[in-house]
């Protein structure tokens, strides 16, 4: 919980926009270089739908693959975790928000770290806290790792004393890796003391008593997870911090629940206006936050540069839950009219200046909102009538038939027990509870499945395919003898490759034959891959492929395949065409309008 108390122990208010600042000019006093904001839909990782933290575009400089942009970074990344859609409606849970980061890659590591975040967190011209109130946490140690003696060393000398240092186990302080492999390692976390008495005599940071706020993590990224899963030490050792941007704008605007913020409050003072409600009560302010959250989130996503629209697929499932649960539950709050782009509206008003693509595809946000409610309408009214038959036939309702009104005509629990209600009908409410945690364990079962492999792990068969996918993408221009095909998609994994291209028919059997052998003839060759950092506009003029509507920073990595192409990419690559092996091409087909995908392996 986060604690209205803290308006009286904190300096000065701050809220979003102006932490962002001060920490962006804090990092880059410290000689940082800032990063661009990457889309909320990660272009080479298919183990993840969304960016689900700041450090997950930079995975493979974790791994030693040098960025453009130096050893220091830092940045204000988009993020979205699909696992905090059902936590949506207590006072700290969102599924989009924003993560400030600074990242260390082969750079200084723990000592330096820790006094960068002790110096912003507490030095008068930044947050300026009171650094008798501040908690931290190191990693106690086990059998995979050492205990973290060097960070607790490093809090001592800035004269944090042992009674405000605790070592916990890998449970709390150790992060990562974000998939089944990957770059992980220990941290240290920081809290901030609201003041509030200890719930226990055991009350201590992380306790979720609220007395310990949780202000910022320190990562050591020093690991490498191996498949096995097993632990080895990475040949650089990095760090990465983060701090939530709404979490700890909430503190120091001294605000109860995130969705006080100045950033989000305006967004639920719409939907408040909208279902005419003046003081809610505590299931209508539960409503009215799944709604702004949803909203927000949805309206991220149909402006985010890659784009991803409601389907009932992947990223498009995902939109779509939101948007109809936001719809769902303003039905609860007695909103019976369309009503998302008017709440979108105010989404856009609050962050057009930080992200102006909000602004400039309003109009198909808007649309597709619209068409997302139009749609649901039908849906809810069946749902009704379902409900009818089965309160006709029992005077109760089981869970089966709850959780049926649930996953097949999109009614939340509460909605079915309170339309039950208003008949003096009982719902089975314990057997609901089992039969969505058996789907959800479905559910995840089979999201591992999908998302299995892919490039976060820098396996060598990976990145030999995504190699690959330069070399086709470069085929498709000269075989189809069109200069403006770019990719429009892309997923790796060990096993294959598949790539989605701009173009507006079938390819004959004899245009994939001589993709394929196009491609072949440069493996055979055995071209040099090199990597050049350059500007975007010297990128273009030696023309370099790339969706150049995208955002970039100042410098980019380039890599070059022989003379045969030249393309923008972050991600890893063999050093020589001839580490590929055969390229064969096992599927084509059109997804979409003017767009087809090509199914791949190297054998």
């Amino acid at each position: 919980m986060i604690l209205s108390s803290f308006d009286q122990i904190l300096p000065m208010v701050v809220d979003s926009k102006k932490l962002k600042k001060l920490f962006l000019g804090f990092f880059s006093e410290k000689h940082h270089n800032l990063i661009p904001n990457s889309p909320l839909i990660p272009e080479y990782d298919p183990t993840v739908l969304f960016t689900p933290a700041g450090m997950h575009p930079l995975i493979p400089h974790f791994l030693g693959q040098p960025h453009p942009l130096g050893k220091r970074l830092m940045n204000v990344q988009r993020c979205f975790r699909t696992g905090d859609i059902e936590c949506v409606g207590d006072s700290s849970h969102l599924t989009f928000f924003e993560m400030l980061g600074s990242w260390s890659l082969g750079d200084y590591f723990k000592k330096e770290a820790i006094s960068l975040s002790y110096e912003f967190l507490t030095g008068k011209r930044w947050l300026n806290l009171d650094e008798k109130r501040l908690f931290v946490t190191v990693f106690a140690g086990d059998e995979d790792a050492p205990r973290d003696v060097e960070s607790c060393e490093a809090w001592r000398s800035l004269g944090v004393p042992d009674s405000r240092i605790f070592f916990l186990p890998k449970e709390e302080n150790w992060w990562g890796p974000i998939g089944e492999t990957g770059p992980c390692g220990p941290c240290t976390e920081i809290f901030y003391d609201s003041g509030k008495p200890p719930c226990s005599p055991e009350c201590r940071p992380g306790c979720s008593c609220g007395k310990y706020f949780e202000l910022w993590n320190d990562v050591f990224m020093e690991y490498n997870r191996t498949v096995s899963g097993g632990y080895e030490l990475l040949k650089q050792k990095n760090v990465d911090t983060g701090m939530g941007v709404e979490h700890t704008a909430a503190m120091l605007e001294g605000k109860e629940t995130v969705f006080g913020i100045a950033a989000i409050r305006p967004i639920a003072a719409k939907v408040e206006e909208l279902a005419s409600i003046d003081v809610p009560t505590a299931t209508q302010e539960r409503s009215i936050r799944i709604v702004t959250d949803h909203v927000r989130a949805s309206t991220f996503f149909l402006g985010d540069e890659r784009g991803v629209k409601p389907s009932n697929t992947d990223r498009g499932y995902v939109l779509r839950r939101l948007i109809r649960r936001a719809i769902r539950f303003g039905r609860l709050l007695g909103i019976e009219r369309d009503f998302l782009a008017d709440v979108a509206e105010v989404v856009i008003a609050l962050n057009e200046s930080e992200y102006p693509l909000l602004r400039e595809k309003e109009a198909s946000i808007f649309e597709e909102l619209s068409k997302e409610e139009a749609k649901f309408k039908n849906t809810l009214e069946k749902g009704l009538r379902k409900f009818q038959r089965i309160t006709e036939k029992s005077p109760k309702i089981d869970g089966k038939d709850a959780f049926l009104l649930f996953q097949s005509f999109g009614f939340p629990f509460e909605l079915t027990k309170e339309l039950a209600a208003e008949i003096g009908v009982e719902v089975d409410e314990e057997e609901f509870r089992r039969e969505y945690e058996r789907h959800q364990k479905v559910s995840s079962a089979s999201a591992k499945r999908l998302f299995k492999g892919g490039l976060s792990d820098a396996s060598a068969e990976t990145t030999r395919l995504h190699t690959a996918t330069h070399l086709l993408n470069e085929a498709l221009r000269r075989v189809l003898k069109k200069r403006d095909i770019v990719q429009k998609g892309s997923n790796i994994t060990p096993e294959r490759l598949r790539f989605d291209f701009n173009f507006d028919r079938p390819l004959t059997p004899e245009e994939l034959v001589a993709v394929e052998k196009l491609v072949n003839e440069q493996i055979r060759k055995a071209l040099p891959v090199v990597r050049e950092e350059m500007s975007v506009e010297e990128a273009k003029a030696c023309g370099a492929q790339a969706v150049f509507d995208e955002k970039y920073g100042n410098t980019v990595s380039v890599y070059r395949i022989g003379d045969f192409s030249a393309e923008i990419c972050g991600g890893p690559h063999i050093s020589n065409t001839s580490e590929l092996g055969t390229f064969k091409i096992t599927k084509e087909k059109g997804i979409a309008a003017g767009v087809r995908r090509i199914r791949a392996t190297l054998r």
